[in-house]
């Protein structure tokens, strides 16, 4: 039988979330957010849920890992050929949550997405671990296989195909930044009289406000 869940309680506690001292950009904020997570959360500090949607307006949802910020958004990195690049070439909008339980503190993101440039995929891919490397080639992500074994047969393959020389890059793997219009930062606090200050993009400009609990 399943365990009785209802009664699962924690307390919220953490630092005031005030929009009196709270910067004009909110990729400032998060950047300073960010930096503490993975200073208390470790190495899962950048992980994040990806929401993405389907021609028919199904949403589907996953864990990511987030691999750079800019000015300009989020950057994450994939094959282009899964079920989230197929979704994202239909629908270029995904949103994003972040969840520092350590913190009580959750970012909501929503925005456009689109790849990133061929420069900046050929660096990332050429910072990761051969093996990683290898993975990018060996499977196209979300298909149905046969079993474990079609795996290992596939990555010999390529072992000895790229045997003594670099690994490049699939042209079907590479990344994506999502540009935010909307982020939302949530702190909890006692009582479930959490802060919430949202920032959304409105003609150009970054406008701040502070949420119901």
């Amino acid at each position: 039988m399943t365990r009785n869940i209802a009664d699962i309680r924690r307390d919220y506690e953490g630092g005031q979330l005030d929009e009196t001292d709270s910067p004009d950009e909110p990729m400032t904020l998060f950047d300073e957010w960010l930096t503490l997570a993975l200073d208390t959360e470790g190495s899962d500090g950048n992980a994040m849920t990806l929401a993405t949607a389907d021609s028919q307006g199904r949403p589907h949802a996953r864990i990511v890992l987030l691999k750079g910020t800019d000015e300009k958004g989020m950057v994450f990195f994939t094959n282009y050929h899964s079920h989230k690049g197929s979704e994202l070439a239909n629908v270029p909008h995904a949103s994003l949550v972040f969840w520092w339980p350590g913190l009580s503190r959750q970012v909501r993101v929503e925005g456009r997405v689109e790849q990133v440039s061929p420069e900046e995929s050929d660096s990332y891919f050429a910072s990761r671990p051969r093996g990683s490397q290898l993975g990018a080639w060996v499977a196209t992500q979300s298909v149905v296989i046969p079993d474990r074994t079609w795996l290992a047969e596939r990555e010999q393959r390529f072992e000895r195909a790229y045997e003594g020389q670099d690994i490049p890059r699939p042209i079907h793997w590479g990344g994506y930044r999502v540009i935010p219009d909307m982020i939302e930062f949530w702190q909890g606090q006692p009582s479930r009289l959490h802060d919430r200050l949202r920032y959304e993009r409105r003609d150009g400009s970054w406008h701040r406000f502070r949420l119901a609990p």
